[in-house]
């Protein structure tokens, strides 16, 4: 299954909602990590699900 990935333009402009830190896509995985808060969101369609209650956390 290939994945739609979000534009660059977007990604530059993409802070996480719970940390206000900077996040980054993973294209293996097709979702926004936010490494500070631990979270990762949901890709859909190429547009980042940016809503605390739709993340998951990373495993440590």
């Amino acid at each position: 299954m290939s994945h739609i990935a979000p534009s660059p333009e977007l990604l530059k402009r993409l802070i996480c909602p719970v940390s206000k830190g900077d996040v980054y896509y993973d294209e293996s995985l097709n979702v926004i990590i936010s490494p500070e808060a631990g979270l990762a969101f949901p890709v859909r369609d190429g547009i980042p699900v940016m809503l605390p209650e739709q993340a998951t956390k990373l495993e440590e």
